[in-house]
């Protein structure tokens, strides 16, 4: 997770918490997305999360797969325990460091690419399991590491850079929690951070799994085809003396809007999603009726935007996998080994 380093100056000025830290305290390294990225609004949120619920640093584990979306975690809580998992594997490490230190407060940061497409078992087993983490998923819709391809995200129709058309009907990630028992699901917008920052907290302070899908833009692949100022058209009427890349600035996309409206959002290559905030009175505790809403407004063509669903009933991962309450690194030598006497013990109630 290695990233360009920050300056560690600091204005005497900055507001700090109740641990003392400002928060220059919650910031990683300098990202290396592109300009404009709907990924680098997600990393403002969680640090402003983190920053306002005044987290140790040393008490969060950040973790996240491939993709554009994995390399957020070098960018946020700097002082953090970080792993990088290969594709699609962030959630088996996830539990599994769950597993051996419930202190820590996880985070993973994943894509539409590594959880929907290789990573898509693994979800629903974190899922099944009630996982003690806040799970992000920032959802653009193309493997944008890879230069575009269609992820499984991606909605009937869209055009990739080349201008083919998606016809397969795409995985949402929402209505699958909902239906696979997720006691906490939401969905955000990465230019909307008045709403997103609240929704992070929440996941934070949930007892398991919490999935907060994102929608974020990708700046790089969303221009059209027929454009001369496309990556598609410059890269087939030139001729390169060395392989080189240059990402256009794009603004980031950010809009207001108050709960009950709905708000046409256009992206970076003049298409448009239209989104929807949740009513004031809108119940999220019926797991039926939000997956009817869901489905519901998904067909006129609407995301539905904040805290969609959350159960606060379910046994989480500890209780039911009856995890060790103290670190596994901080147990005496005698209780991690027994001895073979014990280890017999064990074994014969399997034979």
């Amino acid at each position: 997770m290695s990233s360009i380093k920050k300056p560690k100056v600091a204005h005497p000025s900055l507001a700090r918490n109740d641990l003392g830290l400002t928060r220059r305290s919650y910031e990683g390294g300098m990202s290396t997305l592109c300009a404009g990225c709907g990924h680098d609004s997600v990393t403002a949120a969680i640090i402003q999360a983190c920053f306002d619920m005044s987290m140790q640093p040393n008490s969060v584990a950040k973790l996240s797969g491939i993709g554009c979306s994995s390399k957020t975690t070098a960018y946020f809580v700097n002082g953090a325990h970080g792993f990088n998992s290969v594709h699609g594997r962030m959630p088996s490490i996830a539990s599994g460091a769950s597993a051996a230190n419930r202190a820590l407060t996880y985070i993973g940061i994943s894509g539409d690419g590594d959880s929907l497409s290789i990573g898509l078992g693994q979800l629903a087993h974190a899922i099944r399991r009630n996982v003690n983490m806040l799970y992000i998923l920032e959802n653009n819709g193309v493997y944008g590491l890879t230069k575009g391809q269609f992820s499984a995200s991606a909605d009937i129709g869209s055009k990739s850079k080349k201008g083919e058309a998606n016809d397969q009907h795409p995985i949402d990630v929402v209505q699958l929690a909902l239906a696979l028992g997720a006691g906490f699901v939401a969905r955000g917008f990465s230019g909307d951070k008045e709403q997103l920052v609240p929704l992070i907290k929440a996941g934070l302070g949930h007892g398991g799994f919490a999935l907060i899908d994102v929608l974020s833009p990708c700046v790089t692949f969303n221009d059209h085809e027929g454009s001369t100022k496309s990556y598609a058209h410059a890269r087939g009427h030139m001729h390169a003396a060395t392989a080189a890349d240059y990402v256009e600035s794009r603004r980031e996309i950010n809009v207001k809007y108050s709960p009950g409206e709905t708000l046409p959002v256009e992206m970076h290559d003049g298409s448009h999603v239209v989104l929807r905030k949740l009513d004031e009175g809108y119940d999220p505790t019926d797991r039926s009726a939000a997956l009817a809403y869901v489905q519901r407004q998904l067909q006129a063509h609407e995301y539905v935007t904040g805290l969609i669903h959350v159960d606060e009933s379910r046994p989480d991962f500890h209780e039911m996998a009856h995890t060790s309450e103290t670190p596994l690194r901080d147990l005496p030598y005698e209780k991690l080994s027994p001895g073979a006497a014990t280890l017999a013990k064990l074994m014969a109630r399997y034979r």
